[in-house]
């Protein structure tokens, strides 16, 4: 047993360790001064930049959270009309990149758009409509997307309370509104701080959504001095400090779950009746749930098939369509199956050593979400350079044996990319769930003579059924929606649907951009509701 543990401690430090390389060359920046690019930022905008990102990160959290933990609630503890569609279609949005609903958003609301229009001469010429290129429509646009995270996380967990816990709060003289608040909420902490920092790393990371908005945040700084300026070096430089961001979140979120650990000693009666919202209160439940899924999800996918028809009259569609789709769903399974892998190995290591020196380099290797793709692509891609020149000076003792780039500009090489920036995804909601089973289940276990290994397979696995299909909804979905790291790593002649969308972008053909945009969207749904399906069968057995 104890070499099966040498060996699942070392394979543990190996994978964060090739993780984490991306990430130290970006930090290795710091070595190379910036001091005059570095005053001229503080000197016109640093400090509103951190002060946007700050205010950004706070509103997407309390909103985001806000939506997906009542929505979790509700649909975990209560039936009221459309509950059962509900439950999986809430988690649609996630198909839906930040970058489409953001231009989306902008096309509908903006001065010009339908909707103001539509009131202003209802209303009156002098009735003004909200601007959308604010504070409020940024966080709302990217909330729609990212409060999934929370949903998926929180559905979990409350499902796992057990029948008994609330009905006893019931039966104690507890209202459902104190249900919620005193056991349900502090039961469900650990996933829903889970929730937020996943989806805090998604609107760190993000360029596209603010840049539309015309919101500057240190994304949009990284990118212009990066393209407007010509100097990569300072443009990893501002990395570092949104990894330093990213870094904070993670503190916060460990600290947010503190030491608690909330394990179901009785199991749990999933086939009870839920009781009902009726009257009011029921359509109430549907109204708010109808509004989340309608705002992040019918809207944003009705626009982009309107503007779709348009482009398939215009013969404004991509030809290629077929080789873009097979080209995403096949990055997309191999990233989400390698990522799930990666993070289950990291986060059963974590927890079996209990070494706080592994528990700080899975912290290391998980702060990729939240950097820009293109940042954590040149980290890649510097990675992939020198593994190659390695490789090739090794073959050099054996003669003149030089293969050139081996992994530089191949799908392994996107692969590796795509682990870096998605670990994390996958890493958060294996440890969310580790923390949910009992560490007596180990002893009692390894006390019968059962090593690592066994453990994860025949006790761990199989309770975290719920827990892994979450990690590979979420990263499949995210790779299909990446576009910056898939654009400077693919190989030769390789598109992906991302890939089209940036292309159409650029040149502001929106029309054009709308159906390989909605292609995203489309093909994302499909996994999205099977896995989620899959999902909750799966909870019911356990």
């Amino acid at each position: 047993m104890a070499r099966s543990s040498r060996a699942l401690a070392v394979g543990a430090w190996l994978t964060a360790a090739l993780v984490a390389l991306p990430i130290l060359s970006v930090a290795l920046n710091l070595t190379s001064p910036r001091g005059e690019v570095w005053r001229h930022l503080a000197d016109t905008i640093l400090w509103e930049l951190l002060s946007n990102t700050f205010w950004l990160l706070l509103g997407v959290g309390a909103l985001a959270g806000l939506m997906g933990t009542v929505s979790a609630w509700l649909v975990a503890t209560r039936r009221f009309p459309g509950r059962d569609v509900f439950e999986w279609a809430l988690v649609l949005p996630l198909a839906v990149p930040t970058y489409v609903i953001g231009f989306v958003f902008v096309a509908l609301f903006e001065y010009a758009g339908p909707v103001p229009t539509f009131f202003r001469e209802t209303l009156g010429i002098g009735w003004r409509f909200p601007n959308v290129r604010s504070y409020g429509g940024v966080v709302l646009a990217m909330s729609l997307v990212v409060y999934p995270y929370v949903y998926l996380l929180a559905l979990t967990a409350f499902r796992e309370l057990g029948a008994n816990l609330t009905e006893v709060a019931r039966s104690l003289g507890c209202r459902p509104a104190a249900v919620f608040r005193r056991v349900g909420l502090p039961l469900a902490r650990p996933a829903i701080a889970t929730g937020v920092a996943l989806a805090l790393m998604e609107t760190l990371a993000d360029f596209g959504t603010v840049s539309v908005f015309g919101y500057r945040t240190l994304t949009t700084a990284i990118y212009r001095v990066w393209f407007g300026m010509f100097d990569r070096v300072a443009a990893g430089q501002l990395a570092v400090v949104l990894m330093l961001f990213a870094l904070m979140l993670v503190t916060l979120e460990q600290r947010a779950r503190g030491r608690m650990r909330f394990v179901q000693a009785h199991g749990r009666n999933v086939a009870r009746t839920l009781p009902p919202l009726t009257g009011i209160r029921g359509w109430a439940a549907t109204a708010f749930v109808s509004g989340v899924l309608a705002a992040g999800f019918l809207v944003p996918t009705g626009v982009l098939a309107f503007w779709s028809l348009r482009a398939a009259e215009a013969s404004l569609l991509p030809r290629n369509f077929p080789e873009l789709l097979r080209n995403t769903l096949a990055l997309a399974a191999s990233a989400c199956l390698l990522a799930v892998a990666a993070a289950t190995v990291l986060a059963y290591a974590a927890r079996s050593t209990r070494s706080r020196a592994l528990s700080f380099g899975t912290r290391v290797a998980s702060l990729g979400y939240a950097i820009p793709g293109s940042v954590i692509a040149v980290g890649v891609l510097l990675t992939l350079v020198r593994i190659d020149g390695i490789i090739n000076a090794a073959l050099g003792w054996f003669g003149d044996f030089g293969v050139g780039l081996i992994l530089t500009g191949s799908a392994l090489g996107l692969l590796f990319a795509y682990l870096v920036r998605f670990i994390s995804v996958a890493f958060f909601s294996v440890e969310s769930g580790l923390t949910r089973i009992s560490g007596s289940m180990d002893e009692s276990a390894r006390g019968l003579g059962a090593g690592p290994a066994r453990v994860l397979g025949r006790v761990h696995l199989p309770l975290l059924r719920g827990s892994l299909l979450t990690a590979l909804i979420l990263v499949f979905v995210d790779v299909m929606k990446e576009m910056p790291a898939t654009m400077l790593i693919r190989p030769f002649g390789v598109d992906t649907l991302a890939v089209e969308v940036w292309q159409r972008t650029a040149e502001s053909m929106w029309t054009e951009a709308s159906a390989p945009a909605l292609s995203i969207v489309a093909a994302g749904i499909l996994p999205v509701i099977v896995l989620t399906r899959l999902r909750g069968t799966n909870e019911a057995r356990l």
